[in-house]
Order: structure tokens, then sequence, then C-alpha cells
């Protein structure tokens, strides 16, 4: 079979048994592509969560089948016909999740998404497009915080923790620098895996399209049925408010690497929980007020985690006995955790976590500019915004034991003459904002951010 010449994507099936999900999807007639997701100890349903633990067992295959539909994008998709808020979710998050991978593959996704939706039903004058809440399960209140190895799930953990929250690290996969991580905090944990189709894998070899796939949106699914399944009340993710901005806007979409990390997704994934699983089970991201500076400011308190995390992706399996064995030094997001703790940490502490001083490496002046958006475009990665970046390195300018460093002293001779120093300043990025989707009973803990 050859990926890119399929007609049709098929949902197949989803099943849940003895702690297993499976499920299922195919192109064309060709061969079942099946995904387990493995919840250990997984206790039985409770019969009142059922209907509910069955929603969230659809979100997911929805949503996980982002991985597969990739590997052909066929004109058509196949699936029962969904309603109105759960085929706007879906054909938000394919479109939107996958604009980086439509971009790098010359694809336009515009107008090929398009699950099928069922009869729209009469609604009540002034309640169209409103949908009433699922009956509350009175889960325990209890969160599950996705842990991921970085800085950023790290906060989140402590902040909860500030305020006597009962709360799990929890993520999905085998990584040994995030399962040291979540052991460090001293919170239980849960490791769930997800264990793709190896018949993906063969496609791959057979030339299908391959890419970048919204996986925050995967996982914020998996937690949800996970959520229903062990009882908790709440997911928190740890996604900054800097996520919501576009890497780059390519013939009239916005194209964001980090779109299922943003407040467009959480908001409707939050919306549609309520609507169509539980009133009480809340979905957010704690560090959505926030920029990614307010955040390693807040991070630069927590001594305890320096050396254990680690947001490089490229050594991203390996951990080893030295801060080096952490950081490859080398791509978008060592330079931009570097960039952004310097201005908060005292700089034999900094150069201590990193095993090197990446400022003072002139071959790195590439990857800086493509943070501070000088000659290119902000890099596909989990980053903050180009402004941010230009104010961290401005107070580095501003500070005598950086400015003789290599890439600050360019700053200071090539760049800085360019900018409006006005702009420059810190402050405003330490500033939390109104918008976010943290429950009540969260909220305290955003205090102990800012």
């Amino acid at each position: 079979m050859q990926p890119r010449l399929t007609q049709v994507f098929r949902f197949v099936r989803c099943s849940y048994v003895d702690g297993v999900a499976e499920l299922a999807y195919a192109f064309d007639q060709g061969e079942e592509m099946v995904e387990r997701i493995r919840f250990p100890d997984a206790p039985v349903v409770p019969a009142g969560r059922q209907r509910a633990f069955d929603a969230a067992l659809g979100l997911l295959h929805l949503v996980a089948g982002v991985s597969y539909y990739k590997a052909g994008v066929p004109p058509k998709i196949e699936v029962a016909p969904l309603d109105e808020a759960t085929a706007d979710l879906a054909d938000a998050l394919y479109l939107h999740g996958l604009a980086e991978f439509a971009y790098r593959n010359g694809l336009d996704l515009r107008g090929r998404i398009q699950f099928p939706r069922a009869a729209a039903r009469s609604s009540h004058p002034g309640e169209a497009g409103r949908l009433p809440e699922a009956p509350a399960l009175n889960l325990p209140k209890r969160t599950l915080v996705p842990i991921g190895g970085g800085k950023d799930s790290l906060v989140a953990v402590e902040a909860i923790k500030s305020i006597g929250g009962a709360a799990t690290a929890v993520w999905v996969g085998n990584s040994p620098l995030i399962a040291a991580c979540a052991e460090r905090t001293g919170l239980p944990t849960l490791n769930i895996q997800r264990e793709l189709s190896p018949v993906l894998f063969e496609l791959n070899r057979l030339g299908a399209w391959n890419g970048h796939i919204p996986v925050t949106a995967v996982n914020s699914a998996i937690l949800a049925l996970a959520a229903v399944l062990y009882g908790y009340d709440s997911i928190a993710f740890a996604n900054e408010r800097s996520a919501s901005a576009a890497t780059l806007e390519y013939e009239g979409q916005q194209v964001n690497h980090q779109w299922s990390k943003g407040f467009a997704f959480e908001a409707m994934l939050s919306d549609w929980l309520h609507t169509h699983v539980a009133a009480d089970l809340d979905y957010c991201s704690l560090l959505r007020p926030y920029p990614e500076l307010a955040i390693t400011r807040a991070f630069a308190r927590l001594t305890p985690y320096f050396d254990a995390f680690s947001s490089c992706n490229r050594n991203f399996r390996i951990l080893g006995p030295k801060p080096a064995d952490r950081w490859c030094g080398q791509c978008p997001k060592c330079h931009f955790v570097f960039l952004a703790l310097a201005p908060f940490l005292p700089k034999p502490r900094l150069l201590s976590i990193f095993g090197r001083n990446l400022l003072d490496d002139e071959s790195q002046a590439a990857g800086f500019d493509a943070l501070l958006e000088y000659q290119d475009h902000k890099p596909f990665e989990c980053v903050g915004e180009g402004a941010e970046a230009r104010a961290a390195m401005y107070a580095l300018s501003q500070r005598p034991e950086w400015q003789e460093d290599a890439l600050v002293a360019r700053f200071i001779r090539e760049i800085l003459p360019q900018l409006d120093p006005s702009q420059l300043s810190l402050e405003p990025w330490l500033v939390p904002s109104d918008e976010h989707r943290v429950p009540t009973r969260l909220q305290p803990a955003l205090g102990a951010i800012g």
C-alpha cells in the first residue's frame, strides 16, 4: 500500500478491557493499525462512571487517530457521525494541530479535514450552540499533574503542594528522566504506557507523510480517561501563556508548534469534558496566566530540582550522572532555558546546571538569533516568544558579568541598536494575565507562582 495514495481514513473501533484501551484505525480496506494504552493497576470502572468513561474513551479514539491520519492524509474521514461540539473539536485539532506538519510537507489541510456530523437537533429559542453540562460524578478532589521532566511541570507541582492539594505526578511513556523528576516531587506517581501500532512504522518505511503531531492533545485525552478511571476531579497541565503565540504565519494560516498547549485548545477540551464527560472534571493549565520568564523566575527558587530536570529534547532519553549528559547545549530548548534562567540565577549556578556557557560560544549564534526572531522565525519548539527572549538578552546586556560573553557582546554590538529599548523590559513578562481555566479549588496555587 502506498499511504500517500489512500482515499479514506477509518476509525474502526475502540475498546477497553482490564486496564488496556485498544484503538483501531485503517486506511481504505488495508490492515488495521491498533494502538494500545495501558493503565497500571487499573480498578474496575465504577458503574456510576461507565457512561463518562465511554465518552472519554471515544474522545481518545478520535484524538489519538491524528498520529495515523497524517501518514496518508486521505480526502475522506470515516467515523460514526459526531455531534457538533465533538466534530468542531476534532476538526480544529487535526487542522491546527497538524499545521506545522502541513507547512513542512508543503500541504494545505484547509477544506480537507471534515469530520462527519450528525443532523443537528432543534434547540429552544436562545439556546442555540449551548449544551447542558454532563452530570457530576462526585470525583475525589485530587489532581493529575503531568510531568515532562522540564521546569514548567515542576513549578506546577510545587504550587499545588504549597496549598496542600492532593496530587499525583503522571506521565505517558518510558523516560528515565521523567521518572526521576516524578520521584523527586515526593508525590504518588502514575506511569501510563502508550504503544503505537507497528503498522505505522511499516507505513513510514513505505513513504508515508511524517512530521510533528499535537502530542499534548493525545496525552490530555489519555489523562481524561485516567481521571474517570482512577477518580480525579482535575487535570492540571503546565502550559504557559506563551504557548498560544504562533510560530509563524504561512499563506494566511497561523502555524503554532505548540497549538495543543495553547489556550484555544485548552478551552475547547475543557468545555467538551464538562458537557460530554463530567461537570466536575476540570481540565486546565495551572501556568496559563504566566509567560515563560515568570515561570523561569519561579523555577529559579526550586533548587532541589536543579540536578534532575531537563528540557532538552535531543538528550531526553539519556539520564547521565553529569549535568552535561542532560543538556545537549545545541537545541532550541537548551538555548531558551539557558537564556530564560540567566536573569534569575547567579551565573556560576547556571553554568553548573548546563556544564558550559552557551552564551560564550560563537557557534551558537544562529540558534539564539532564532529565539530573538532576528533574521529568522521562532524555532518549531516549545520555547517562549521572541519578545521574551529579547527582554532576557537585554537584561543580561546590562549586567557586567555577562557583557563580555561572545553572544551577549554581539547582541550589544549588532542587534540592540536595531531595537526599541522601551520594549525590552523584563517586568511586563513577570505579570500574570486573567485568562485561564484554573478551577476555584486550585486558584490559591497561582499565588505560589507569581
